[in-house]
């Protein structure tokens, strides 16, 4: 049995606490926590990493697939439009396989790497940094900031600060209506939106995120992090000693203490760590990672940024805040490959091959007959008994295809009705039939009959129904 990394609390993190004078601001991040600007190899790379989920985000809804949005969650008519392919209820497996993979992949690279997730890919990480980017680019600094927060209102005070929301109001109603445009068709959703023509729930939903985007990226910030998201909880049951994380290294950094350049630590008795806060003054979340691995961590590797600059500066090597294990850390060497990561590994593969099998096999094309309740058989002039059905058709392309209809099952039979059709793409038709079967066919009360609909372009699209043929 692998032993797992004990997980310590925040109860000695040093952060800003606010000032019991103001009244009670204990769940206001903003009086809690200034977060220091910091420049680095982790930073740019988090950056990059935010530019392109944050335009991946943006900009799939406006692309367009055969005159149509390519990707449509269209919820109100019960079917998700993916580029060429639509996904209807019956299609959700797919949908089950693709969130078991993501689940699993998400479980592979966290026994690998940790919250690396949380630091460089989450929504939450990446539109906290696009706020705090528009928080300092109005209220300056970190030590700019908490000093206009001690100030008295006053002119300079007010446009900052409205200026800090507005920016946030704008880009969380952007952020809104691109999320709406998900569900619903995003070229009109802005121009209806704005021209006071959306429909209630559109507006509903679009000032609700515009509130949730608000209220998490810019006042909730580390509360989403550290208190609501479920990740941060359960993450401690995947970590290992293998697992690489931001860690700091006692052996190298201890004892801590300040000193000039000039010094030579090794003639005071102290390690590296000049103890100068840089990391805790970065952190998004507040922590102190000298205190130990905490789950409030979220792998930013925001300190590692700020202490490499801090070693730089005083001339001592990289590395007193790094990306390691906890068996590095203890004189081991980290082993890649074992039974949990091996697991987790086999799992998703497994899934995603499930997925993948699902997915090429999915014919685009559903049937569903029905027979008809009011009469079980009837006679015709001739003598032949008839069977109605009614068949619903459901073209699962976003073509508008031409199919044909035929039966097996008795070798002199004949089908009336309306034996091809065509349907749009995403449409159903409802079509009625009657089978006449000779009497001399039917040897039994209940007999089983196909009907086979086929694409008339392509021959390969083709679905049988096995149903029933009544007589007594």
């Amino acid at each position: 049995m692998e032993q797992k990394i004990e997980v310590m609390s925040a109860d000695k993190v040093k952060i800003q606490r606010p000032d019991p004078k103001k009244g009670n601001n204990d769940y206001s991040p903003r009086s809690r926590i200034y977060v220091r600007d910091v420049k680095g190899t982790l930073e740019y790379f988090r950056r990059i990493f935010g530019f392109i989920l944050l335009f991946a985000f943006a900009a799939i809804p406006w692309l367009q697939w055969n005159g149509d949005q390519a990707v449509l969650l269209d919820i109100a008519n019960q079917r998700f439009r993916i580029f060429g392919m639509t996904l209807w209820p019956q299609d959700l497996t797919i949908l089950a396989w693709l969130a078991i993979v993501a689940a699993f992949a998400l479980f592979f690279v966290t026994t690998l790497y940790g919250r690396v997730w949380c630091g460089f890919m989450c929504p939450q990480t990446t539109w906290t940094f696009i706020f705090m980017w528009f928080e300092k680019k109005f209220e300056g600094a970190r030590n700019k900031r908490i000093a206009l927060d001690k100030r008295p209102w006053d002119f300079d005070k007010v446009w900052r600060k409205t200026g800090k929301h507005v920016s946030w109001l704008i880009v969380s109603l952007l952020t809104a209506l691109t999320f709406v445009g998900y569900f619903t068709d995003i070229s009109d959703l802005f121009v209806n939106f704005f021209t006071f023509g959306a429909s209630f729930w559109a507006v509903f939903f679009v000032l609700l995120f515009t509130f949730c985007t608000y209220g998490n990226a810019g006042w909730m910030r580390e509360i989403m992090c550290t208190h609501m998201c479920p990740y941060a909880r359960f993450q401690s049951a995947m970590f290992d000693q293998d697992t690489v994380t931001v860690s700091y290294v006692p052996a190298r950094g201890e004892p801590r203490g300040p000193r000039s350049k000039k010094v030579d630590p090794k003639e005071k008795g102290l390690g590296d760590c000049i103890d100068c806060n840089m990391c805790v003054q970065v952190c998004p979340t507040g922590i102190d990672i000298r205190n130990g691995l905490q789950y409030e961590c979220i792998n930013c590797g925001a300190c590692i940024d700020a202490c490499n600059e801090v070693m730089d500066k005083m001339g001592y090597a990289r590395g007193l805040i790094r990306f390691t294990t906890e068996r590095n850390l203890q004189g081991g060497r980290t082993r890649k490959a074992r039974f949990k990561a091996v697991g987790y590994f086999v799992v998703m593969i497994v899934m995603t091959a499930l997925f993948i099998w699902d997915v090429a096999t999915r014919q685009p094309l559903a049937v569903d007959v029905l027979r008809d309740r009011n009469q079980l058989y009837n006679i015709n002039m001739d003598g032949w008994i008839q069977n109605v059905y009614t068949l619903k058709v459901l073209n699962k392309s976003q073509l508008s295809e031409t199919y044909t209809i035929t039966s097996e099952g008795f070798a002199r039979s004949e089908l009336s009705g309306k034996t091809t059709i065509t349907i749009e793409g995403g449409g159903i038709a409802t079509v009625p039939l009657t089978l006449s079967v000779h009497p001399d066919d039917v040897t039994e009360r209940v007999q089983d009959v196909n009907f086979v609909v086929q694409n008339v372009n392509d021959p390969d699209v083709v679905h049988v129904t096995e149903t029933s043929f009544l007589y007594e």
